[in-house]
């Protein structure tokens, strides 16, 4: 199983940025996706989910600003961020769960290499 993100950089305040995490050696369309992202010193924090139906999770602090969608064809997952703010500046991870549609990284099952996003001030 492979998760290859990318998408990251550096971007000033304001600016938007789409992550793509593009998945092989998984059925994907059964697979709940999701990001997360861990900024230095700081624990993983969920970001978005996305269902296979297409059923939608998102932080609080993303809501409104950032967008999570999939292409089932293309086995990719993607995050649209806008307005992105300084304290968007993560490594921005992107995961798939067989089970469930979950905030929780405990229950994701394949992880990638994560990207990074700095958004300057």
């Amino acid at each position: 199983v492979q998760l290859q993100a990318s998408g990251g950089g550096l971007v000033q305040a304001g600016d938007s940025l789409r992550l793509s995490c593009a998945a092989s050696g998984i059925t994907f369309s059964r697979y709940f996706m999701g990001w997360f992202r861990q900024a230095p010193g700081k624990e993983r924090e969920f970001v978005a989910a996305i269902s296979g139906g297409r059923s939608t999770l998102y932080a609080d602090s993303v809501k409104g600003r950032f967008t999570i969608s999939r292409d089932n064809a293309k086995n990719t997952v993607s995050l649209q961020m806008n307005h992105l703010r300084p304290e968007d500046t993560a490594v921005y991870y992107c995961a798939a769960d067989r089970d469930m549609l979950s905030r929780s990284p405990n229950v994701y099952d394949y992880w990638g290499q994560g990207t990074q996003v700095t958004v300057s001030s």
